[in-house]
């Protein structure tokens, strides 16, 4: 009789440890999701409203600078390492004039539509 008690522990303990490394982490993604294509899309001249309607609204505006929107996106995979992407718009006179960051501006970025 002992050995089945002794055996049921061993069995049991066997089955939590196995099923302790099948931890499931989930993705954290936040923020702007943002594709190149999207990107390819903007154009000097655009208006605030066609940004908007091609991009989404922004994730921050400058509190100092209005004219300066920010998408960021950020993304945590379960096990992987974070991603970060950042796109910042330019606007003067309500017109997009400028864009930085992770993502690469168009040949027909500079030709208004």
């Amino acid at each position: 009789m002992q050995n089945r008690k002794w055996l049921v522990a061993l069995c049991a303990g066997a089955l939590m440890f196995a099923t302790t490394g099948c931890v499931y982490r989930i993705d954290v993604p936040q923020g702007n999701y943002v594709e190149q294509k999207e990107v390819n899309k903007l154009r000097v001249g655009m208006t605030r409203e066609q940004v908007t309607y091609v991009m989404g609204s922004p994730m921050v505006t400058d509190q100092n600078d209005p004219n300066t929107w920010y998408y960021v996106y950020y993304m945590k995979p379960g096990w992987d390492e974070a991603e970060q992407k950042e796109l910042q718009l330019k606007f003067k006179d309500n017109k997009l004039v400028a864009l930085n960051g992770d993502f690469t501006t168009s040949s027909d970025f500079y030709s208004p539509l």
